[in-house]
């Protein structure tokens, strides 16, 4: 069970923003570009300790992700590369998101003494490698299983619900953890829960295959 399962409840929420984008004229594309280009913003925000203003920014784009979904199925142009755009949107923008964290220079403190700088651009790896590792598993499956049935635009295969920790619960938690201050024990989170999750996912797939 994770955060993804509640994502249809999420969208009906932002039904209204997704109504305002197609008056706009915004194509699902382009709000997924929108989506990047908040992205980078976060990092940029987060790389100069703006840790308050990046987790605004990263929010406004974990908003639009899930908009342009609803965009292409109101205006009935969901395509093949709009789904590809999609995924690829999203890894940008978390290795973005870490990257800036990483390339701050927030030293990681503990109750003795500070760690050395390394320490901030090898917890922000290791979050960046959990981070694509378990959404890099599910193509895998699809390319090597074959599953291919669409519900809403989306592939639909056992994987979605299995991984306790994945790409919602890094927004949220980073989001969190920037509002808070607490930004260093975000990524340390995110580090070691995606590569635990991952290594879920991985052992799920060796019991059922």
């Amino acid at each position: 069970m994770n955060i993804t399962a509640l994502r249809p409840r999420f969208i009906a929420y932002l039904e209204p923003l997704a109504v305002a984008c197609i008056r706009l004229g915004l194509s699902p594309n382009q709000i997924s570009l929108l989506s990047v280009i908040f992205g980078l913003a976060c990092a940029v925000s987060f790389f100069g300790r703006q840790f308050f203003l990046g987790a605004l920014l990263l929010f406004v784009s974990a908003v639009l992700d899930l908009v342009d979904g609803s965009v292409a199925r109101k205006m009935h142009t969901q395509t093949r590369f709009g789904a590809v755009v999609d995924w690829i949107a999203d890894k940008y923008v978390d290795c973005f998101a870490l990257l800036g964290i990483g390339l701050s220079g927030i030293a990681v403190i503990t109750r003795f003494t500070p760690l050395p700088p390394i320490a901030d651009w090898g917890m922000a790896g290791l979050a960046i490698i959990g981070s694509m590792l378990n959404t890099f598993i599910k193509p895998v499956v699809y390319a090597e299983i074959g599953f291919k049935e669409r519900i809403g635009g989306k592939i639909e295969d056992p994987l979605e619900g299995v991984g306790f920790f994945g790409r919602p619960e890094t927004i949220v938690v980073l989001v969190l953890g920037g509002l808070t201050g607490y930004i260093w024990i975000s990524v340390l989170v995110i580090a070691v829960c995606t590569n635990l999750s991952a290594l879920q996912r991985i052992v799920y797939l060796y019991h059922s295959l």
